[in-house]
């Protein structure tokens, strides 16, 4: 197993306002709308979600760093466990043509408003039961999805990501090094379940068995 931060060029840029986030709105009653993953969490107000999920290029370098990193090639099957509107996925087809795509999420609203290129690749299910064969997948990731589950769905889905991936594997989750990072995450979190060090996240997946990697993005 070894940490290996694809994500942070993503999630870094983005600017936030940790204290108004606990104070502008409720936020008990915000956690609830977000956590129905519909309309209002990915294309609604802030307070509830991402403010509008729109594709604008910015996975690409996240594709790119994949492929060159664990050397993926055209006719792997690559699979998205909590895959949104499949942006991602979209990347992968453009950094590798001839590469498979297929991704999985919990949101019927994100599939249906998911990128048209790949959108009949996606398909709606949990986490915790991966309606795939064993070893199915060349690459099997997961990101900043497996934090918003209880342990038993957690680790059931780690489960799940290891026997039903053939080649290497990648999971990115919400984490916290120090308090600051701590108090900024329970401010700005709205589905997170999981809240944990690296090194708590770490030992989880050594226990259930878990053999790929893993990356962390923190709330600095």
């Amino acid at each position: 197993m070894e940490y290996v931060d694809f994500v942070s060029r993503v999630h870094t840029p983005t600017k936030r306002d940790y204290v108004s986030r606990v104070t502008a709105v409720d936020k008990s009653k915000a956690a609830e709308i977000a956590l129905r993953f519909d309309k209002d969490y990915w294309d609604g107000d802030r307070d509830v979600g991402y403010g509008g999920y729109r594709y604008d290029g910015r996975w690409r370098a996240v594709a790119d760093a994949m492929v060159e990193h664990y050397g993926l090639k055209s006719g792997d099957r690559v699979l998205d466990v909590g895959c949104g509107k499949g942006f991602l996925l979209y990347e992968f087809t453009q950094a590798v043509p001839g590469i498979e795509v297929v991704g999985l999420d919990i949101s019927e609203y994100a599939l249906e408003h998911s990128k048209e290129e790949v959108q009949a690749k996606l398909r709606q299910g949990h986490a915790r039961l991966l309606p795939f064969e064993d070893e199915a997948f060349d690459f099997v990731l997961s990101v900043n999805t497996l934090h918003n589950l209880y342990v038993d769905d957690l680790w059931a889905s780690i489960t799940e990501i290891e026997r039903v991936s053939r080649g290497v594997k990648h999971i990115t989750v919400e984490a916290y090094r120090n308090e600051q990072e701590k108090v900024n995450l329970l401010y700005w979190q709205l589905t997170c379940r999981a809240f944990h060090t690296p090194e708590e996240w770490q030992w989880l997946f050594e226990k259930v068995g878990y053999t790929g990697d893993y990356g962390c993005i923190f709330f600095e």
